[in-house]
């Protein structure tokens, strides 16, 4: 047996793997101790169930991300520019993404969610608070652009909320279609859902 670390943090990036490419219904703990190359024996020394690894997976997964957040959107950057660069940022991941699996997988998230919300509560009230964490972002950016005059924003959090609907939108409609062509309009979008004032603003 490996250290203990190593088939923890395993079976944690296999959950991910198996259950964004394909569902959570459909993997099995046999599938996940398989890709992982883990017992399954060793599965329930660290994991009491395929929900309890899924729920440990992701939150490990958004701390991983949170550090990239936190530096996108830093406040030494200009507001705009900070949406900008996240969608940036999703677009590059989703084409590593898609060299990596021949498909565009969107957020996976969202996939999850929207399959397990009436069934896993502890995955749902997971997800909703890493949903939450990324509209704070979102609405931060938001209000220091609208205090600089930027966009007419007064209600920053509702406009951060429309542009996270419409982010995950073309997220998903990127999955259905398997087209990364489909996340190129994102920053022009929100840019547009914003009222940006500066028409040269608007990203290409």
């Amino acid at each position: 047996m490996g250290r203990v670390s190593d088939n923890r943090s395993k079976l944690m990036d296999a959950v991910l793997e198996l259950i964004w490419a394909g569902s959570y219904g459909s993997t099995t703990i046999d599938q996940i101790c398989d890709k992982a190359g883990v017992r399954k024996g060793s599965f329930y020394y660290y994991f009491d169930s395929k929900s309890d690894l899924a729920l440990a997976a992701i939150a490990a997964q958004w701390e991983k991300v949170r550090v990239e957040c936190d530096a996108i959107f830093s406040p030494t950057v200009q507001p705009l520019q900070r949406l900008k660069n996240y969608f940036d940022f999703g677009y590059n991941f989703q084409r590593e993404i898609k060299a990596k699996y021949g498909f565009v997988l969107g957020c996976p998230l969202f996939a999850l969610g929207a399959e397990v919300c009436t069934q896993e509560h502890e995955l749902q009230k997971k997800i909703q608070e890493i949903l939450g964490y990324k509209l704070k972002y979102l609405e931060t950016a938001i209000r220091d652009a609208h205090a600089a005059g930027l966009v007419n924003a007064p209600d920053a959090a509702t406009k951060a909320r429309m542009i996270h609907v419409y982010y995950e939108g073309l997220l998903t409609q990127a999955r259905i279609q398997n087209d990364l062509e489909v996340l190129r309009e994102t920053t022009a979008g929100a840019y547009a859902i914003l009222g940006v004032k500066n028409a040269n603003l608007v990203a290409a």
